[in-house]
């Protein structure tokens, strides 16, 4: 890959990076409104799903726009990380913003709202685990908004490196040769 195909490629990645930010951050939205209203929950875990075949309908288009309907499965894979990597910073981003400044202790309480209702304690101590959910809600309650943002990033970013396999896979295009 020449530097300008890298350039290329990056650009592409970069906005498709931040569109599919948008449709996690469109996710997130729906999951925190879902606590309150399980129609948001089936809205956040569709748009979920959602996601690599919005990669790789992205891949198709910079395939088809960006390379003239040719592509190898290495570069295909790198675009994807790319994605993925770009849409997991902002994402991040976005997770940081909300926890530091708009939650206020929303989802700790709805977590903790959930877990103290009659079939939640009756499921936990059948599994005896009264003792090590106590303990994961402190430690849920002790992190600061930063590291929900690195530990969303992180996983997102593996996600996509994993993801990016498949995607690439399918939609590589080899040059026809005459």
């Amino acid at each position: 890959m020449t530097p300008a195909e890298y350039i290329q490629l990056k650009a592409f990645a970069r906005i498709d990076g931040a569109l599919l930010a948008l449709l996690w951050v469109a996710s997130f939205a729906c999951y925190i409104l879902g606590i309150a209203n399980p129609v948001y929950s089936m809205v956040a875990m569709l748009l979920m799903v959602a996601t690599p075949f919005f990669v790789g309908r992205r891949l198709s288009k910079f395939r088809d726009v960006g390379l003239g309907g040719t592509i190898s499965f290495g570069r295909g894979w790198g675009y994807s990380v790319y994605v993925f990597f770009y849409a997991a910073i902002l994402l991040a981003l976005a997770q940081y913003v909300y926890f530091a400044y708009i939650d206020q202790g929303y989802l700790m309480k709805s977590l903790a709202d959930a877990l103290s209702t009659p079939e939640a304690k009756q499921m936990i101590e059948q599994y005896g685990i009264q003792q090590s959910m106590q303990e994961s809600l402190e430690q849920m309650g002790q992190l600061r908004p930063i590291d929900y943002a690195l530990n969303v990033l992180t996983v997102n970013i593996l996600v996509g490196m994993v993801l990016g396999l498949p995607i690439a896979a399918m939609l590589q295009r080899r040059a026809v040769k005459l």
